[in-house]
């Protein structure tokens, strides 16, 4: 068990019915963008070693080790972890699994390349941020290939920030939305309630907001180089406004 279990909110938001909301919300379309991006942005050669950290529920882990990869993901979430290891063998796929913190990731020295992808980036205060780039440093080979994929840079969510309330549905489950951005923190606060049946859950997200250049100098802090800004998986430039950043980034041969 990580040792900063129950020291973070995602260590307990992410139970069953928020993750198959999401499971099904990430239709396959958006999984092949992800991973084609990947693929080709960091140029990966066939059975790289790879590690998904979040993982969730293994979307990506999955897809990228159907094409041959050597994939780890690591999740906190025990129901995520567990939902990606029976998708594995259903499916005949081969890919580890690892219930642990995303700072706990194993700092071996010899992956590939590091996901970070399904917004999670910003689920960690600064000095937590910290921890995070430098494990994930440390996971890599020299010259090793990192993506970052962060919805919550303050040029995306504060041009035309209005916090409205909205109800998003997927099958029969309902979940209601209340977005606040908290100024003293520079945090957005996700409050949500997911309905299934008699099933009613509430629970709240939170998002720690960073400049995009302030997630450039972190990284470059931390021993990366190469750090270049994307719009989209489709390779557009991120500029004001755009509703999500793509991070890609090498692994320095100095650490």
């Amino acid at each position: 068990m990580s040792e900063h279990k129950g020291s973070a909110w995602y260590a307990d938001f992410f139970t069953e019915l928020p993750n198959e909301f999401w499971r099904r919300a990430a239709v396959p379309e958006l999984t092949t963008a992800d991973v084609g991006f990947v693929q080709e942005r960091l140029g990966l050669a066939p059975g790289s070693r790879l590690l998904d950290v979040p993982c969730g529920s293994g979307r990506h882990s999955l897809a990228l080790a159907a094409l041959g990869h050597r994939v780890t993901g690591v999740d906190i979430s025990t129901e995520a972890i567990g939902h990606a290891r029976r998708t594995a063998e259903e499916a005949t796929v081969e890919a580890e699994f690892i219930v642990a913190d995303m700072r706990d990731i194993p700092r071996t020295g010899d992956f590939d390349a590091v996901l970070c992808l399904g917004n999670s980036f910003g689920y960690l205060e600064p000095a937590d941020l910290t921890v995070f780039i430098a494990a994930a440093a440390a996971a890599l080979r020299p010259g090793g290939g990192l993506v970052v994929d962060f919805s919550a840079t303050a040029e995306t969510v504060l041009p035309g920030f209005t916090g409205q309330d909205r109800v998003m549905r997927t099958g029969d489950i309902t979940v209601e939305a209340a977005i606040e951005y908290d100024v003293l923190t520079s945090r957005m606060l996700s409050r949500y309630t997911f309905i299934r049946g008699d099933e009613r859950l509430d629970a709240t997200a939170v998002h720690h907001v960073y400049t995009s250049g302030h997630i450039g100098a972190l990284l470059r802090d931390g021993g990366f180089t190469d750090v270049t800004l994307f719009g989209g998986p489709d390779g557009a430039p991120y500029t004001v406004g755009s509703d999500r950043l793509l991070v890609t980034a090498r692994r320095g041969t100095v650490q």
